[in-house]
This record gives C-alpha cells, structure tokens and sequence, in this order.
C-alpha cells in the first residue's frame, strides 16, 4: 500500500512535467513550431546520449560543476562568518548596511565585464562572478537570520547564565540554520545562472560554452541538450542542499514525529 501511495504521489507531482514533454514532443511533429528551431523531445534526448557517450557531456559538465563549487564554497567560507558577526553586533551592521544595500542591488551580470578586464578571461574571473554572485544571498540571509532570533530564547539561555560564547553557539546559530539555508539555497541557483551567462561570453569549455557553440553552428538538439543538461545540475545542486539543510535541522524536527 505504501508503494502505490508512493507511486501516486510520485505520478500527481510529474504529471505536469509529463505534459510539457508531451506538448515538445508533438508541437514540431504537428507544425505547430519550426522543427528547425524546436525539434522534437526525444531527438534532444538522441543528442544527449550521444554527448553522454562521447564523453563531451562530461568534459564539459564536469567544467561548469568546478567552476561553480569553488566559487561556491568561497562565498559560504566569506559570508556566513561575515554575516554571522554583522548580525552579532549591532555596530557593524549599523556601519556595513549602507554597502551592503549598494552591492545587493548591483546585478552580479553588470559587472561580469569588469571581473573580465581585471582578472581576465580565464578560470579566475568565472569563479570570482560566481563568488560574487553567491555571496549577497548567504550574507543577508545570515544577518537577518541572527537578528529575527526569538528574543524569548535569547532570554531564556541568559537567564541560565550561558556565557555570550555559548548562547551565540547553542542558541544563536542552531536557530539560524533554516534561515541561512535559504540563502544557501538561492546562491546555489545563482550559481549555475550566473556560471553559464560567463561561460558564453569567454570560454572553451562548460555548458554554457556547450549551448553557445552549439547554437552558432546550428546544432539545434545538442543546443538543447546542453540547456537540459544545465536543468539537471540545478536539480542535482538544489536536492544537495535540501538534504544536507534536513540534516543539520534534525533538531527542530518534533520529537515525536
């Protein structure tokens, strides 16, 4: 019975998705769209294969998923510590929110031109936009995560005479976690949307690259293919962050289920 429920489950939440594939499918068959321009999901699903088993798929997922994860765990080692002690002390957010509001309004795109002037056109230049990119949403999810602690916790663990070290470590950052894994969550797609927009403008390998090169010599499936290929790394990012989220927020699960 569990796994027909399961199944069902399963079934409701990819009937849309099932759908739209129908409709890529039969559109261009039908005319309703140029086969040339959008040809028919399982010739996009043929292209792939071949792109799997020839291993360029791999050369060049394996390109945008390094790329991505260094500038990713940079900005995590920068923000969330950063964040952390600005939301800790009221001073420095006092002093640091001006900046702060200039930068997060400053699109991460606007300035992919002047990362590629100053650190050139190579891996450097990629990894520090998506540095960039992923930063602001960590750090501000980090700062609004530690000041929107319950004051009533706060006071409760004062009132057991916690040290300030403590209370910021068993009290403070615990009831942080969800908060500033939003933020990790939305740098994670910034991530790849942001890797991918660098990788068309300067690069001789990745997905990005993929789609671009695809897309001028008018491989029209395998363009596709790429642009599937992207949609599966950010489902493979996004289910990495889920569930390493629910691992760290075990402790505010109910104890009795």
């Amino acid at each position: 019975m569990t796994i027909i429920s399961s199944l069902r489950k399963l079934l409701r939440q990819s009937i849309v998705l099932i759908g739209l594939f129908v409709f890529w499918e039969m559109a261009p068959r039908l005319g309703l769209v140029d086969p040339a321009f959008l040809p028919p999901f399982t010739e996009v699903i043929g292209s792939l294969g071949q792109l799997v088993g020839s291993g360029e798929l791999l050369q060049h997922f394996s390109a945008s998923i390094l790329r991505s994860l260094t500038g990713f765990s940079l900005a995590l080692l920068v923000a969330i510590p950063l964040g952390l002690i600005i939301g800790w002390y009221p001073v420095a957010r006092e002093l640091l929110n001006p900046v702060l509001e200039l930068f997060r309004n400053t699109a991460a795109l606007a300035l992919l031109p002047v990362f590629m002037l100053l650190l050139g056109i190579g891996e450097t230049s990629k990894i520090a936009i998506v540095l960039f990119a992923c930063a602001w949403p960590i750090l501000l999810n980090t700062i609004a995560a530690v000041g929107n602690v319950d004051p009533l916790l706060i006071k409760s663990a004062k009132s057991m005479k916690l040290s300030s070290f403590k209370l910021f470590l068993k009290v403070i950052l615990p009831a942080s976690v969800p908060t500033i894994f939003t933020g990790i969550r939305m740098a994670g797609t910034g991530a790849i949307l942001v890797l991918i927009a660098a990788e068309m403008v300067g690069a001789k390998e990745g997905l990005g690259y993929l789609i671009t090169y695809s897309q001028y010599n008018f491989q029209i499936p395998k363009m596709y293919a790429g642009i599937l290929a992207i949609s599966l790394l950010g489902l493979l990012i996004n289910y990495g962050l889920v569930s390493l989220e629910r691992m760290l927020s075990k402790w505010n699960s109910p104890m009795n289920g």
